[in-house]
């Protein structure tokens, strides 16, 4: 089989699955501990700790270790959100968040009293930094759009919304899930205060992220209990696969990055389809294509050996569009046969000729 849903979730790298060993049989110790088991297992904190603040260009006590990329969206949001409430309730956002934001500000507006702007989207799906800018209020504490589209690719303008809001003292969050690994992820050229990283995103397993937190940060727990996390994240920390999600961040910094090669080839393969995204500021992995007057799934089902995935769905005999390709007003004709195929750190030559052909097949009418 043929793997190109790697915007899904990532193989676990040989590499990180070898650093995750030792904390499974030598140094399981709790890294609270002050015996010798437990000073070993803090090593293994503090490492991975350095290993992603690294690649982040943070400082390690600005990273908070969480359970995934959902966690740590949740904590960004709802966190600040209670840090803030006194000062107002407005958030901004985007009309293509992944649903571990757009659920999160939904759970907000309707429980928490807040005041949600969702910004449109143009054909390329990204935001106008403009008319974010334009959309603040006196009670906006919180802007949250994600660094690149997990549908089509599209990298939003973060640094000049951040610089926009920094001048009305406004926190910007940003998900960089999909970025990560991907294109540069710098805490400070993207100017943001809060940003989330996913584990399984990145070669490492899933069920491990992180959030950094920029230091001076305000944001409330959303659990309670010991202090570990610096007293931002209560519970005995899941070293194993933290210590994974640090490798994984090592070898991207140590990697270069991607290009769009295997992307541009694929594309190219079908030059009747339509290309979602941005023509230039899209991931190099990335593609979101619409195959005129098909289904999807149908698509889908037709492939020999590719593994995709859809950008519509048929439930209860009604073709479902995503929320990402509405907002960007894709014709219904190629919304309708939109596959999304994302490459990665073990595609080869091979795999994308095989699968250009498995596709042609597919797609044939």
């Amino acid at each position: 089989m043929i793997y190109l849903d790697y915007n899904g979730t990532t193989p676990v790298d040989p590499r990180v699955a070898e650093v995750m060993t030792p904390f499974i049989h030598s140094y399981f110790g709790n890294p609270s501990s002050s015996h010798a088991f437990g000073v070993s297992a803090k090593n293994g904190m503090v490492t991975a700790r350095a290993q992603v603040a690294n690649l982040l260009g943070a400082s390690p006590e600005e990273i908070v270790f969480s359970s995934g990329g959902t966690e740590s969206n949740n904590h960004a949001l709802i966190g600040t959100v209670r840090a803030l409430r006194k000062r107002g309730n407005h958030i901004i956002t985007s009309a293509v968040e992944h649903p571990a934001i757009s659920n999160v500000c939904d759970y907000l507006e309707n429980h928490e009293g807040c005041k949600i702007t969702r910004i449109p989207v143009d054909g390329t799906g990204q935001v106008d930094h403009a008319a974010v800018s334009a959309a603040f209020t006196e009670q906006t504490i919180l802007v949250t759009i994600m660094h690149a589209n997990n549908e089509v690719g599209t990298i939003q303008p973060i640094r000049e919304i951040a610089d926009a809001a920094r001048k009305r003292g406004i926190r910007v969050h940003t998900d960089a899930a999909q970025s990560i690994g991907k294109i540069p992820v710098n805490v400070d050229e993207l100017g943001v205060d809060l940003l989330t990283v996913a584990g399984h995103k990145l070669y490492a397993p899933k069920g491990v992220g992180a959030l950094y937190v920029r230091n001076g940060t305000p944001l409330e727990n959303l659990m309670f209990g010991a202090p570990q996390e610096n007293g931002m994240r209560p519970g005995t920390e899941n070293l194993i696969e933290i210590s994974a999600l640090g490798k994984a961040c090592e070898i991207i910094s140590e990697t270069p990055l991607p290009t769009a090669a295997y992307r541009d080839r694929l594309a190219d393969a079908f030059p009747h389809a339509r290309v979602n995204g941005h023509p230039t500021n899209r991931l190099p992995n990335t593609l979101s294509i619409g195959f005129e007057n098909q289904e999807a799934q149908g698509i889908l089902d037709r492939l020999n050996r590719v593994c995709a995935s859809a950008g519509a769905a048929c439930h209860s005999g009604k073709i479902q569009i995503s929320a990402v390709l509405q907002a960007m007003n894709v014709p219904n004709s190629f919304a309708r046969g939109t596959i999304r195929l994302s490459t990665g750190r073990f595609t080869s030559d091979e795999d994308i000729d095989e699968a250009i052909r498995d596709i042609k097949q597919a797609t044939a009418s």
